[in-house]
């Protein structure tokens, strides 16, 4: 499988900040934002992943993350140039996907849960159409909104329905077969001019090929797209990391336990960093792996 990382967009509800730099690089608590998505990917076993990004911020995304190989991935780059919708990632991708299927994650959305890459994993292997993840919310007629049937299939998904379905909020995640390519390349542009991402999820459900995953109790999901909700996400970060001692999305850390790095190469990735914690956390879970 294929993965996507899709980083474009102008971030203007976080103006002024991101008048100067890209949104999926501001500092969440103790690394940038980009590494929360990206380390989904590498959960799930995802080991090529395209990022699309603004021709502006592309050089600072290479500068950052380079070609991947440093955490035993290969990462490419695409230009987005106007944010045309999300699933013009699939057009703007499609030669890099080419006859697999593929994940799309969100570059301002973080998920956090026990047990979380195994479910991941789960996904990716037992893939038939398109697997979606649910979050149960407080507030449903925010977000798009899907009901399943008691089998976790995907019975209808609702844009901001004013009397909800359920309470589970489709989130920024979202895995699919080879079709999808099709399916986006397929889509007339909304009233907004966008190639939305909701219509390819009711190609797929009506033919019965579109699947919820629900991650409920013990897991967290982070919207990071205004300044309340960036600065909430920090402190979620900050205060998990200090009571358990572990960093959530260390791709230092995820490449070591996922075998795509080994102890050694582990701990000159942490050496490089050695003046900041995060330097010292690295190197620290690479001494206890051996290195």
């Amino acid at each position: 499988m294929k993965g996507i990382v899709l980083a474009g967009g102008s971030g203007t509800r976080l103006h002024p900040l991101t008048q100067a730099m890209s949104k999926q690089l501001m500092p969440v608590y103790d690394k940038p934002m980009v590494y929360y998505p990206l380390s989904v990917l590498m959960l799930a076993g995802i080991r090529d992943v395209l990022l699309i990004t603004t021709p502006a911020d592309m050089p600072l995304f290479q500068r950052l993350l380079g070609d991947g190989s440093q955490f035993g991935i290969h990462v490419d780059y695409a230009e987005q140039e106007q944010p045309n919708g999300l699933a013009e990632a699939f057009v703007i991708g499609a030669e890099f996907i080419g006859d697999d299927p593929v994940a799309l994650v969100l570059g301002d959305n973080i998920f956090y849960g026990q047990g979380f890459s195994r479910i991941l994993q789960d996904c990716v292997r037992d893939l038939d159409g398109c697997t979606l993840f649910g979050y149960p919310v407080r507030d449903p007629q925010r977000y798009g909104v899907g009901e399943v049937d008691a089998g976790g299939k995907l019975l209808s998904i609702v844009e901001k329905p004013s009397d909800p379905p359920s309470n589970k909020a489709i989130t920024g995640l979202y895995f699919y077969d080879n079709a999808v390519v099709d399916i986006a390349k397929g889509l007339s542009p909304s009233a907004r001019g966008e190639l939305e991402i909701t219509d390819v999820n009711m190609a797929y459900l009506r033919e019965g090929r579109a699947h919820l995953t629900e991650l409920g109790r013990g897991f967290a999901w982070l919207d990071t797209g205004t300044h309340d909700s960036l600065l909430e996400a920090g402190q979620f970060v900050q205060v998990l990391e200090h009571r358990q001692g572990v960093r959530i999305a260390c791709l230092e850390e995820i490449a070591l336990r996922m075998g795509y790095i080994s102890a050694a190469e582990c701990y000159e990735l942490g050496a490089r960093q050695q003046k900041s914690g995060y330097g010292e956390y690295v190197m620290d879970i690479a001494r206890k792996a051996g290195a």
